[in-house]
């Protein structure tokens, strides 16, 4: 049995994605350290999360995914040093379900590592990435839902901080509850990652870790292009075609790009995720939780920066960004049309390995046209 299993269970869009980079980018490292990761993918830890939380869509991923917890829980069990596990999908969970979670790892000791921020920049980006995933809901509808579902992972579940905490604090002694506010614009970007390497109790020398974002944002005109986009869109509704085509393909790849101005929701809306965010960040600071790092940071800017609403777009920016866009994906298609004539003419040539994923679907559509 591990001697220690550390769990991040989220916040989403708290710098998740850059610290499960450097984890599985790191992993044969980590383990020579006594760090296991278990799992053969990020994708496992997804599964996972699902299946702890019992939801009831996880076969839709596949066949591995209903018993993803229970394959990491027994890698855990059969390692002798540290193990930690993250996704931000384990927010969401009810209370016996991280009461579970802990309890299957027996008499090993369980941290619960929660990263975040405050709350009006949280539930903006949030939302933004919701967009990414296929949505149409406006930035001021959202989050959509108030209470608690442990399914549902994109509402208050998952965003409300003292209420994640509340949650899985029930499951381990509260001095085992971590709490890493995102670091200050000004501070070196590997701050978030020192301090979880610390957490793990692993030496972060000669580890790689990224020199970019690993999941930037959308500007105001191109998440409210992409939005309107989503509404025309026919058959995109699984996940594989959600995340290769409209977060991968058009939003990573084509708008994110752009590198818009940032936004907020309405000057209403702001003042209520303001008001929301201080009662969360003066929760966290009168409660035992072990804040690294400093709780003002979960607090919202004040004064607030402006920044546009997406309501103020103009259809002649909308025009302008997408003009831009259809002409790039127009050379796309130029290019893997005739990369496609050129593996059906040489198909063991290794031109495949030179085209990107989602645009490689696509070349293995038009070589079928060719034929």
């Amino acid at each position: 049995m591990a001697r220690k299993v550390v769990l991040h269970v989220g916040l989403p869009k708290t710098g998740t994605t850059y610290l499960q980079t450097v984890l599985w980018d790191n992993r044969e490292a980590l383990a020579r350290q006594g760090v296991l990761l278990p799992g053969s993918s990020s994708r496992d830890h997804l599964w996972a999360s699902g299946a702890l939380r019992d939801d009831p869509r996880i076969d839709r991923r596949g066949p591995q995914a209903r018993h993803a917890w229970d394959r990491l829980v027994a890698e855990v069990r059969a390692w002798q040093g540290t193990a930690v596990v993250s996704h931000e999908f384990f927010a969401p969970a009810a209370v016996e379900q991280a009461r579970r979670a802990v309890g299957a790892f027996g008499e090993a000791e369980v941290h619960v590592v929660v990263t975040a921020r405050d709350t009006l920049s949280l539930v903006t980006a949030r939302w933004q990435e919701l967009v990414k995933n296929g949505s149409t809901v406006p930035i001021d509808a959202y989050p959509v839902r108030e209470e608690t579902d442990p399914v549902d992972d994109w509402d208050w579940g998952s965003l409300d901080l003292a209420d994640v905490l509340e949650r899985w604090g029930s499951a381990v002694p509260h001095e085992r509850v971590h709490v890493l506010p995102l670091p200050k614009p000004a501070e070196p970007r590997e701050t978030l990652w020192l301090r979880f390497a610390a957490l793990l109790g692993a030496d972060p020398g000669g580890l790689a870790v990224p020199a970019s974002g690993t999941n930037e944002s959308l500007g105001v005109v191109e998440v409210e292009l992409l939005r309107r986009v989503n509404a025309d869109l026919v058959g995109f509704a699984s996940a594989p075609d959600r995340g290769n085509w409209i977060r991968g393909y058009l939003a990573q790849g084509k708008l994110v790009p752009r590198r818009g101005e940032r936004f907020w929701p309405s000057p209403d809306r702001v003042v209520e995720l303001c008001a929301r965010g201080r009662r969360i960040a003066d929760a966290v600071a009168a409660s035992d939780f072990d804040v690294v790092g400093d709780v003002a940071d979960l607090r919202p800017p004040d004064p607030v920066p402006p920044r546009r609403h997406p309501d103020t777009v103009t259809d002649a920016e909308l025009v302008t960004a997408a003009t831009a866009v259809i002409a790039d994906m127009m050379a796309d298609v130029r290019r893997v049309t005739r990369e496609g004539r050129r593996l059906a003419e040489a198909p063991r040539s290794g031109l495949r390995r030179r085209v990107p994923g989602p645009v490689r679907a696509l070349g293995r559509r038009v070589r079928r046209r060719l034929r």
